[in-house]
């Protein structure tokens, strides 16, 4: 075998003296393009959600809630408290989107509020749809109090579905 069968034909002609028309360097710089794109989508493969509260998170969970349930109000207080504590606060987001009957997770009022509390001091954030609380006030003639901690959205499924597509896992304990 030659030097000349594992050479590309145009870098052959270039080392050889012929004149080329620019072929080599169109080839290089379609090399360089290729090289480029596959780090950009790796890159982008690879990223994370941003998260502003947590910035050296490396897991980010979104936890839907739409069940009057007090087991399943249970349940997902208990996943986001021990995902805190096997990954550690700083390592993981949690956001808990509530919405239908879920939403009695986030009044003032709820059995769970303390616990609720908890887990806003350790960064997980408690999102309340407020479709359902402008239902509930209609229905009722009357608004529920809600814990100071929930942060209120319009439509807690299109928060869901925002969340998703910028990264997030959906888990619906």
């Amino acid at each position: 075998m030659t030097d000349r069968h594992w050479r590309h034909p145009l870098i052959d002609r270039r080392l050889s003296g012929r004149r080329s028309t620019g072929g080599v360097s169109a080839w290089l710089l379609g090399c360089v393009g290729l090289v480029l794109a596959a780090l950009l989508s790796t890159a982008a493969q690879a990223k994370s959600p941003a998260s502003e509260s947590k910035p050296f998170a490396e897991h980010f969970l979104l936890l839907q809630l739409s069940d009057a349930d007090p087991a399943k109000h249970a349940l997902v207080l208990s996943v986001a408290n021990n995902l805190l504590k096997h990954y550690g606060p700083d390592q993981i987001d949690i956001e808990v989107v509530t919405f239908g009957p879920g939403v009695r997770l986030l009044y003032a009022d709820a059995p769970q509020a303390k616990e609720v509390n908890s887990l806003v001091a350790q960064g997980v954030r408690f999102v309340v749809c407020m479709n359902t609380i402008d239902t509930i006030a209609r229905d009722s003639g009357k608004a529920p109090t809600l814990n100071d901690n929930a942060i209120p959205v319009q439509a807690g499924v299109s928060q869901i579905l925002q969340r998703v597509e910028e990264g997030y896992t959906l888990v619906r304990p």
